[in-house]
């Protein structure tokens, strides 16, 4: 086993694979993260998916045989990444039970196009859901403001969300909010709070992009000197935010205590985006400076293997009152050069939604281009 990616699950931080693929399963790649690199969940996004059917054959037979029985684009698509999370869900089992259901999770996107559209994201959460039908899978709801009743109702029936594409303070707080309530209304509805399991995906590579380029734009000596600071910052802020509820403070505190006192899981935070997308930073940035318990780390394999070569874990690098000091005085340092922090997290939301609409309509078409060879072929062979 890797000492270096244990050292970061010693310290508490999951470490998660975004990525997943038919090859990664077949081959027994995936299974070789678990021993060897300390995997204990995956997470998946059109983007992903994408990637994995236009570059591998694993694919070929199923897709044949889709075609040869008449299925329709969307079904599908439906039928093979429902499929690989599946057998990863089965893969990650003994993981699963080993944490209490912590974690072994696998997730899986709703349609990205549905991201603003709150009953068609419920609907197709519960088929999901349902799809997979395994316990250890978490559905993948964007945190838009249409996202928000949607993540409130899956909770409410049972479903294990994951929360993503959270970008700013505000809006991660009405992600717990919308946890809080769909948990209130679980109970209500009579499930076991205990069984139901969440994470809020907190996006941070891409913050730096979009402030590093506006600061470039400002161009002055005090802006430079806050490039690559405003990912860090903003994530030890959300942290700070899921402690205080976590810990009882204020009114959702209150509620969260009531509903932990019934067994209920805390929604953890998860770093999203935490590959390195300027070259001048250090490529484990987003890793070692987030390190602290009871969060996930969901990371590319490049960025894992970085990490496992030459990483460094300090111990916690996200809590306490000097790292929220630096963050909160990081934040106000951005406000007073002209940073609109407001619009910045706009602009990613919208362009979260858009690159992942863009990779599932890539999805259709390469699936669409395999069904349509496939058929080819079979009325050649006639």
């Amino acid at each position: 086993m890797n000492e270096k990616l244990k050292a970061l699950a010693d310290a508490g931080v999951s470490i998660w694979l975004d990525d997943l693929s038919r090859e990664r399963l077949d081959s027994g790649n995936l299974a070789e993260l678990i021993t060897e690199k300390s995997v204990v969940g995956v997470t998946t996004n059109p983007t992903i998916f994408a990637g994995a059917l236009a570059d591998g054959k694993a694919y070929e037979k199923q897709v044949a045989e889709l075609a040869g029985s008449g299925t329709d684009v969307d079904a599908a698509i439906r039928v093979i990444t429902t499929d690989d999370v599946r057998n990863a869900c089965d893969l990650f089992t003994e993981v699963n039970k080993a944490t209490n259901g912590v974690d072994g999770r696998v997730s899986i996107e709703v349609e990205p196009g549905l991201a603003r559209d709150t009953e068609a994201t419920i609907t197709q959460a519960k088929e999901l859901w349902e799809t997979v039908d395994r316990s250890n899978v978490l559905i993948k709801i964007p945190a838009t403001v249409e996202g928000l009743a949607a993540i409130t109702a899956a909770t409410a029936a049972g479903i294990s969300v994951n929360v993503t594409l959270i970008f700013s303070l505000d809006r991660y707080e009405a992600v717990i909010k919308a946890y809080i309530e769909g948990l209130e209304q679980a109970a209500t509805n009579g499930h076991d709070l205990s069984s139901i399991h969440s994470v809020a995906s907190f996006f941070v590579s891409r913050v730096d992009s979009e402030v590093d380029k506006r600061l470039d734009e400002i161009g002055s000596d005090e802006a430079k000197a806050l490039k690559g600071k405003a990912a860090i910052a903003n994530a030890r802020l959300a942290y700070d935010l899921f402690a205080k509820i976590n810990n009882g403070e204020g009114e959702l505190g209150e509620r969260w205590r009531a509903l932990a006192a019934k067994g209920a899981n805390p929604q953890r935070p998860l770093w999203a985006s935490t590959g390195v997308k300027n070259e001048d930073y250090p490529d484990t940035l987003y890793v070692t400076e987030l390190v602290v318990a009871d969060t996930v780390n969901t990371m590319p394999e490049k960025t894992m293997d970085a990490f496992g070569d030459h990483g460094e874990v300090h111990g916690d690098t996200v809590s306490g009152t000097d790292a929220v000091d630096e963050a909160t005085s990081t934040m106000s340092g951005l406000e007073a050069v002209g940073v609109d922090m407001a619009d910045v997290v706009k602009v990613l939301e919208d362009e979260g939604v858009d690159k992942f609409v863009k990779s599932w309509d890539e999805l259709v078409e390469t699936v669409r281009k395999a069904l349509q060879g496939s058929s080819d072929v079979a009325s050649s062979t006639d």
